[in-house]
């Protein structure tokens, strides 16, 4: 079965709407400000489905982009300055970064309270300790989803596929959190098959279009696909949703973690706004 996020997206943008309409009432207007030095494809759709959200719930937004000759200072000047301002409540600095910059410099300096992102290392520190105020947002999304399907955690073994600081390493610590068994997998897994087959649930975040198929997966499970990867003009993901999805539950790609993603930023920022005016 293919997972329908819309559903999820739609219940969630009710319960957002409240807060932000509560907010509001009390002369509070959350503000996202956005920090983009990139030409990365992927970001560009999350950036163009980040702002179609925040109109339509009422997020004030402002975005900053840099050229690839910017540099850290100029970068990190912004955001201190950013920090400073009242009116903005969460501060987001896209990932990736032109690669000539360093990007825990950079996030190091937004402040504790406005990472709404969960990036810099003072945040990222605490998922570690089992804290989960404020997730990184992809993470946060899959576990929105998982929720919502009342799945079954404890003692599950989850099989993630990607160690990246955004997606792969925090979406195992949320999982062994939740009581999962956690196997971790990536380029240099040997017989990568041998773990996708015993997966309950399987997170894919490899960036290697239709990486998984039929038969490397357990019948009933339930496989995250977090993949955006374009082949012929198309936008495909790591899982062959159309084969796959005839013997496990599914997310769609596009239309799926992505859409979670952008959702999840605005909880954060509607969280970390909440309680810094209380």
């Amino acid at each position: 079965m293919i997972i329908d996020i819309n559903t999820i997206i739609e219940e969630k943008k009710m319960n957002l709407k409240k807060k932000i309409e509560k907010l509001n009432n009390s002369g509070i207007y959350p503000k996202l400000a956005v920090i983009v030095a990139s030409d990365d494809e992927a970001s560009k759709i999350y950036i163009k489905n980040k702002k179609k959200i925040c109109d339509e719930l009422g997020i004030l937004q402002e975005e900053y982009s840099f050229i690839s000759s910017t540099s850290e200072d100029e970068i990190i000047s912004l955001i201190k300055n950013l920090n400073e301002d009242s009116t903005v409540h969460g501060i987001l600095v896209q990932l990736p970064l032109f690669k000539h910059l360093n990007k825990f410099k950079i996030l190091d300096s937004i402040c504790y309270k406005k990472d709404v992102d969960a990036f810099s290392r003072n945040c990222s520190s605490d998922i570690y300790l089992g804290i989960e105020n404020i997730l990184p947002c992809t993470p946060k999304g899959i576990i929105s989803i998982l929720d919502n399907l009342n799945v079954a955690y404890e003692g599950a073994n989850a099989v993630v596929i990607g160690r990246s600081n955004i997606v792969g390493k925090p979406i195992a610590l949320a999982l062994l959190n939740r009581n999962c068994t956690v196997t971790i997998c990536h380029r240099k897994t040997k017989d990568l098959e041998k773990y996708t087959k015993e997966a309950d649930i399987l997170i894919v975040s490899a960036g290697s279009p239709h990486l998984v198929k039929a038969n490397m997966v357990k019948e009933g499970a339930t496989i995250i696909d977090v993949g955006i990867n374009r082949e012929n003009g198309n936008i495909i993901g790591d899982v062959d949703t159309k084969e796959v999805s005839k013997k496990a539950d599914v997310t769609p790609v596009p239309g799926g973690v992505g859409k979670m993603t952008v959702i999840s930023l605005i909880e954060n920022l509607v969280y970390i706004t909440e309680k810094e005016t209380k």
